[in-house]
């Protein structure tokens, strides 16, 4: 006969193929097949139709290399937007894009075709461009998909389609026929190493050194004519600027109007000298360096007097002491004031050019710094331009696209250029300087440490550059809906002001761009992007207004793409005797008119997303069109904050000035991911953090859960120990999850779920406590407080169930026949939290929510996948509003924590050990005596003790206690089998020391006393 089973087997402890070893690295690819055999997007837009709709349109990233941590970001955030709103009962699709055009891009294909680019046509180009960003395109497909990142992967939006093109084009086409666009000279941004424009969203500040250096202009104009008192005198201006190089292109010093202006002399027997130290020269406190003697007019060059009267300086009022101090001038003596009214139309001489300089006035010119007289040249310079236009003065560049500088020649007469001739702007800074000393025109130089705008692709410092460029002005008489008249930029600010944005300093933001910002330049000397697709009249350079034309090569274009405009013939695009909108000029086919090839700026490529996509995309064009009809549809945008100047911005743009209207309802911005240190990640410092490396080592979940972790509207903080550290909160909550799912073994729901009336109070809590964190969840991820659901899960998962409620149903658990009531109270409970929590975790931990989804107790109807499934509403959580529950179950753990107090100091006295070897006195009066009386029966199980007799602490034979929590051994003897001390134990069959309630759970098992063997009886 076989041996009686031993005493412990028969508890019922939890049973679970749940792993606890996650090994997310090889079990996620095998979800991600799952996902894609049971077409798993393509289910929830199934699932989506009819509900009401929730559009997050994708900003579409550069596809010009890898997945980085930014993308990662990125495109967390917006999955959990998207999972989010789904699992709330939106229709809720996601169409990902990819921006493909612009120099990223182009550059890489040069070098990599090198001298071969030369002798290719352009469409050949052209479709090394497109080979090119389709790699990446493709690369970080499969590297958002191995994030667990949902989407229409199969068909995303691309800038380079021909469709999008099309529409890209066709966008341009409205603002021209509009009236908006307009070809010109005019100074912008330029790069010389890329050797285009630059929008301003492509313009980032940097640190940069330059010198800093005074120069003086010699009036040639009447001194008198200024003040009497200037008469028969030397008089210079003094300028102050940190770009020599602009000095070749100088035709005017500006004042301003109603400045007080003074005439200065030296007293010292001398003119300022060269001030060749690097300091700053605004610093008053700093001691001066003495100048070097320069020589000029009026000294003798051996004795240092006087010959001539000293030379006089015309500075403002309010700088004389700073640029005295920084010239090395020293004391001086003001012979005038006046306005600087009075200098307009005054000259002077170029300081190293046959060339007048004209005073001009001038409101921009400050007193900040300077001198009040700012060296004009109308080609290098947006406020300069605009005066040039005042005074009629030329804006011819005379510095080409790679940034090299020629002479006027009209302005020198020599027979050898100028040594500056010929060479790049920085390269000529030292070489100006020097011809600046050599004429006796340099007062001071300094190295300045200033910001400066450069290139965002190459790093690069830019100029401004007067070049013939299209633009989009700012100024377009618009109609709002109500048919009055406004601007197209005041119209953009009220559109601003109709959006929420998420952080809400985003609108002043913005809206301080737009108020400030200049027309915007459109126009790009590059190839690989969507030619500005007009025809220009060879007599009066003016473009081809004709709408029917227009449409003609929208058509081609999403035909063949934009390589159509490089291939296809003029004539066979122009209708016969063509006439010019403008000067009349009628031409034959094929003549009088030439192609533009320049490219539009990349961001009204991605700018019209919402025209090319939203609009017209069978997954978003109805929910997009209700929005536009005002029905209540959100549209949300979320980026990066430089998108303010970016994407944001070039959208608002373009939707105004065709549609009359913002693009988007709701606008929200992400910080900036740094490491530990708060420095930017970089590879110089090597402190870079790669998703993709640490999705396989660790998994793509702890990606996810590092973007949870932190309120994205802060710049984020990532580092290998802080996914480290995910990692670990990560296996405490999978942990958790083993536990529940191991204590729902043989649970039914059907069969053998408590109705909640019927259930255990501890039991009534949990659900009470699991509706309030459902409430909060959903109105976290409804807010996109993503860090506070995975902090209050996180606090859920280990303080609420591992640390009390799963520790303190041990006994039940575990003691308890499996069929009874009280087990089955607590299966109810658990079963609920764990389906309602692999629900509000899915967004978030969307592998490990599927993956225990695949173990929870099976139900009729149950969805495929847990992201087919809702989140739970409150009520089916917990009928009740748990707030009364909650709130006396707040005075329950009050009384539990002072008595676990109480237990840990008899178990440091060594009066107990264990908390079971523990028998509990409470005494309490008035309302928290009735309320322990009436949770009587449970304060044992949440004391974790034998035995908890709640007194009156009133009764005279208690007053004087010494406390209201007695701590004494247990009474009693200790079952072998629960090991809490019972009054009563017995043998059961062969078991030695049973309680009875043991043995009560024994028979209810089915379990008889088992006997010992025949022979063993026998003996």
């Amino acid at each position: 006969m076989s041996a009686a089973p031993e005493l412990k087997a028969t508890l019922t402890l939890p049973q679970t193929a749940f792993p606890m070893k996650a090994n997310l690295p090889q079990n996620e690819p095998l979800r991600l097949e799952r996902w894609s055999a049971l077409h798993l997007y393509e289910e929830l837009r199934k699932a989506g139709r009819g509900r009401p709709a929730y559009i997050l349109h994708d900003g579409p990233p550069y596809a010009n290399g890898p997945m980085h941590l930014g993308h990662a970001l990125n495109h967390g955030l917006k999955d959990f937007v998207v999972k989010s709103k789904t699992m709330a009962g939106f229709d809720s699709p996601y169409v990902p894009g990819f921006d493909c055009h612009g120099l990223p891009t182009e550059i890489k294909v040069d070098e990599q075709l090198g001298r071969k680019k030369l002798e290719l046509p352009a469409a050949a180009v052209l479709e090394a461009c497109r080979a090119y960003a389709q790699k990446y395109v493709d690369l970080q497909t499969s590297q958002l998909v191995r994030l667990g990142i949902f989407g229409r992967w199969d068909k995303p939006y691309k800038t380079m389609s021909r469709d999008y093109e099309a529409r890209t084009l066709e966008a341009f086409y409205g603002f021209l026929e509009k009236g908006f666009v307009y070809r010109g000279l005019k100074p912008v941004y330029w790069c010389i190493n890329d050797r285009t424009a630059l929008a301003e969203a492509e313009v980032e500040y940097e640190n940069h050194t330059s010198p800093s250096i005074y120069v003086r202009y010699k009036l040639t104009s009447d001194p008198a004519a200024i003040n009497p008192s200037l008469a028969g005198r030397e008089v210079y201006t003094i300028i102050w600027t940190t770009t020599p190089w602009t000095l070749p292109a100088s035709l005017a010093v500006a004042f301003h109007p109603d400045f007080e202006y003074v005439a200065i002399e030296p007293k010292t027997l001398g003119a300022p000298g060269l001030a060749s130290e690097t300091r700053d020269p605004t610093n008053l406190n700093e001691n001066p360096h003495h100048p070097q003697t320069l020589g000029a007019p009026g000294l003798d060059s051996e004795t240092g007097e006087s010959t001539n009267p000293t030379p006089v300086y015309i500075v403002a009022a309010e700088l004389a002491a700073q640029v005295a101090a920084a010239t090395g001038m020293g004391p001086t003596t003001e012979l005038a004031r006046f306005k600087g009214s009075v200098l307009e139309r005054t000259t002077f001489h170029h300081p190293f050019l046959d060339r007048e300089i004209l005073g001009v006035l001038a409101t921009y010119v400050t007193a900040d710094t300077g001198t009040g007289a700012v060296h004009t040249a109308p080609s290098h310079g947006a406020d300069d331009f605009y005066t040039g236009q005042r005074y009629g003065l030329d804006a011819t560049t005379r510095v080409n696209a790679s940034g090299h500088i020629h002479v006027d020649q009209a302005a020198w007469h020599h027979p050898e250029p100028p040594p500056f001739d010929g060479k790049k702007v920085w390269a000529a800074n030292p070489i100006i300087i020097e011809m600046l000393k050599q004429s006796g025109a340099l007062l001071a130089v300094f190295d300045l440490n200033h910001s400066y705008p450069h290139c965002w692709r190459c790093h690069k410092p830019i100029i401004f550059r007067a070049t013939e460029q299209w633009f989009i002005s700012m100024e377009t008489q618009v109609e709002r809906q109500d048919g009055s008249k406004t601007t197209f930029r005041q119209l953009a600010i009220e559109e601003i002001d109709k959006v929420v944005w998420d952080p809400t300093w985003g609108k002043e933001r913005i809206t301080n761009m737009v108020a400030t910002r200049p027309d915007w330049c459109i126009s790009r000397q590059r190839i690989w992007g969507v030619p500005i697709a007009v025809f220009l009249c060879e007599k009066c350079n003016r473009p081809v207004l004709d709408p029917a034309l227009n449409r003609r090569i929208v058509d081609l274009f999403e035909r063949e793409g934009a390589e159509a405009w490089h291939t296809a013939a003029t004539d066979g695009l122009l209708p016969g005797n063509m006439v010019c909108n403008h000067c009349g000029e009628v031409r034959p086919p094929g003549q009088g008119f030439r192609k533009e090839f320049d490219i539009l700026d990349v961001w009204l490529d991605s700018g019209t997303s919402w025209f090319a996509v939203a609009e017209r995309d069978p997954d978003l064009k109805d929910a997009y069109t209700a929005f536009q009809n005002d029905e209540g549809v959100p549209v949300l945008y979320l980026e990066g904050g430089d998108q303010h100047r970016g994407w944001f911005q070039s959208s608002l743009l373009t939707s105004v000035a065709l549609h009359g209207r913002a693009p988007y309802s709701h606008v929200t911005t992400a910080g900036w991911t740094l490491d530990e240190q708060g420095r930017a990640m970089s590879k110089s410092l090597g402190n870079g953090v790669d998703p993709v490396d640490i999705a396989n080592r660790l998994g793509g979940e702890i990606v996810r859960l590092w973007v949870a972790s932190i309120d994205f509207r802060e710049d984020m903080a990532a580092s290998e120990n802080l996914m480290q550290r995910c990692a670990d909160i990560y296996r405490k909550l999978r942990n958790t999850f083993k536990i529940l799912l191991g204590n729902l073994h043989g649970f039914v729901p059907a069969r053998d779920q408590v109705p909640e009336a019927e259930l255990l109070p501890l039991d009534r809590y949990m659900l009470a406590r699991t509706r309030e964190l459902t409430e909060k969840v959903r109105d976290w991820y409804a807010a996109f407080e993503f860090h506070r659901v995975y902090h209050a899960v996180n606090e859920f998962a280990i303080v609420d169930l591992s640390s009390f409620y799963i520790d303190v149903l041990k006994d039940r658990m575990y003691t308890f026949a499996p069929t009874s009531h009280a087990r089955r109270s607590a299966q109810t409970v658990l079963w609920k939290i764990t389906e309602a929590l692999t629900r509000l975790v899915a967004p978030i931990l969307s592998f490990t929510a599927d993956e225990v989804w695949d173990y929870l107790p099976e139900v009729e109807g149950r969805e495929a996948s847990v992201h087919l499934a809702q989140f739970p509403k409150p009520e089916e959580v917990f009928l009740e509003d748990p707030g009364a529950l909650l709130e006396e179950w707040k005075q329950i753990f009050f009384v539990r924590d002072i008595a676990l107090q109480a237990l840990e100091v008899s178990r440091q006295e060594k009066t107990i050990g264990k908390g079971l070897e523990a028998d509990v006195e409470i005494l309490a009066v008035g309302e928290t005596l009735e309320l322990l009386r009436s949770h009587a029966e449970g304060l044992k199980e949440i004391l974790n003790v034998s035995r908890v007799a709640v007194i009156d602490g009133s009764d005279p034979d208690r007053r004087g206690a010494d406390a209201f929590y007695v701590v004494k051994p247990a009474s009693g003897h200790k079952c072998a089998r629960c090991w809490n001390f019972m009054p009563e134990v017995s043998p059961y069959g062969i078991w030695q020391n049973v309680c009875t309630r043991c043995q009560g759970a024994l028979k209810e098992m089915g379990i008889e006393p088992p006997q010992p063997p025949a022979e063993e009886a026998a003996e």
